[in-house]
């Protein structure tokens, strides 16, 4: 694709990332058949390709209009057209630098504003997102069923963490939401983690990985929050920790970014991309011990349930990992239900179940249909967010796999 950016932007270090990746698009618009906004609505505006246009006439000094930026917020940043793409276009960075030049330019009104403030606020902040959804669950009876429905019921408390300290050594994630929402998946993740021979740790002082503010395009406030979490991670990293596992699959996506989002800060870049270079999904930790992991799965002599596995974007697009955890899911002897299009994202998104209701609930039921077709006992998933969006409809419990690994591995 041919380009002449506008001197506002041509010099810029997000200038000259953004021309390197318009230049690799060569419009196949394989991207459409992939697209979940796409099959929904129809409208190639709505479409990798069409938000490509769009923001390349921006880039190229064209005036971004408040349509310009409905048809990007209505992206999912879900990545399957980075799956799909033969050119390998970077659309999700293209899309970051996009939303961030035509907020600027058309800037949102005071309503939006202040509801992406709130969320930005609440969500990040896990004391007061956990006070507030304890408010929520109290009121529910109260509440209108639409808003029911976002609600999500009381958290499966979590079992003892191990009291171990092995020799090897990983960090994880406590996260934002997910300590309150499900706290048994970090403990899982210690207990299986600890019959490998490794222990689990939490760093104090670490917070919210940075994605919430990142896509709101709050993005001083996203840099502030990954400086923080490699500040309390740096002592443990020169103390020997060999990896970070992050058991958020949109939470790992983002900490594999921090070398990218602070490539530019003099005094985190080089930090940032060690903590990029050891951070993984969970997933990654465990598929690497699996020859420990079998056997001791083999002694149970259980039959397993058979379960639906939901992957969420951020792991099969976003981590490039599309495939491998089901397939280890089956070595490990559970039976996986039929999942039609296990490609098209689920609608959560982080923010976007709240920012865009009404594609995001289209998006929920269709794979919720998908993911019970096969009339599995449960749903499992790689991330918090798809899985508390999708629970609020689900016919069936759906939980994080390293749960339902623990209580295998552990009973």
């Amino acid at each position: 694709m041919q380009t002449r950016l506008a001197a506002f932007i041509k010099d810029t270090p997000e200038g000259l990332a953004a021309n390197d990746i318009l230049r690799q698009c060569v419009h196949c618009g394989f991207c459409l058949a992939t697209c979940p906004t796409y099959q929904l609505i129809g409208d190639e505006l709505d479409s990798p390709r069409g938000r490509i246009y769009l923001m390349k006439q921006v880039f190229e000094g064209a005036t971004a209009t408040t349509k310009t930026q409905l048809h990007l917020d209505r992206c999912l940043t879900c990545r399957s057209c980075e799956t799909t793409c033969p050119s390998g276009v970077n659309y999700s960075r293209l899309l970051d630098i996009g939303r961030e030049v035509v907020e600027r330019q058309v800037g949102r009104d005071p309503l939006s504003r202040l509801t992406r403030f709130f969320l930005q606020k609440t969500l990040s902040n896990p004391s007061v997102f956990k006070q507030c959804l304890q408010w929520g669950q109290w009121l529910k009876p109260l509440l209108p069923k639409s808003i029911q429905q976002k609600i999500p019921a009381k958290a499966i408390p979590a079992k003892a963490w191990p009291k171990t300290l092995h020799r090897r050594k990983v960090i994880t994630l406590a996260g934002c939401v997910q300590p309150a929402l499900s706290p048994a998946t970090n403990a899982a993740a210690a207990r299986v983690l600890d019959r490998l021979g490794i222990t689990l740790l939490v760093a104090e002082g670490a917070g919210c990985c940075g994605a919430l503010s990142f896509h709101l395009n709050a993005r001083q406030e996203a840099l502030n929050a990954m400086r923080r979490n490699i500040d309390a991670w740096w002592p443990l990293i020169e103390d020997g920790v060999e990896a970070i596992a992050v058991t958020a699959s949109g939470c790992a996506v983002m900490v594999k970014d921090y070398g990218q989002a602070l490539s530019e800060d003099k005094y985190y870049a080089k930090k940032a991309q060690h903590i990029s270079d050891l951070s993984s999904d969970i997933s990654h930790i465990i598929l690497n011990e699996e020859k420990t992991l079998l056997p001791l799965l083999e002694k149970k002599h259980t039959t397993l349930p058979s379960i639906a596995f939901h992957a969420p974007c951020t792991l099969q697009h976003g981590l490039k990992q599309k495939g491998l955890l089901d397939a280890f899911l089956i070595r490990c002897g559970f039976t996986l239900t039929p999942v039609k299009d296990p490609h098209l994202c689920c609608g959560s998104a982080g923010t976007y179940a709240l920012l865009q209701p009404k594609l995001s609930e289209q998006l929920r039921d269709n794979k919720i249909t998908a993911l019970t077709q096969g009339a599995p006992s449960c749903i499992v998933t790689a991330n918090i967010g798809c899985q508390t969006h999708l629970q609020a409809v689900s016919p069936v419990p759906i939980r994080h796999w390293i749960e339902v690994l623990d209580e295998v591995l552990n009973a």
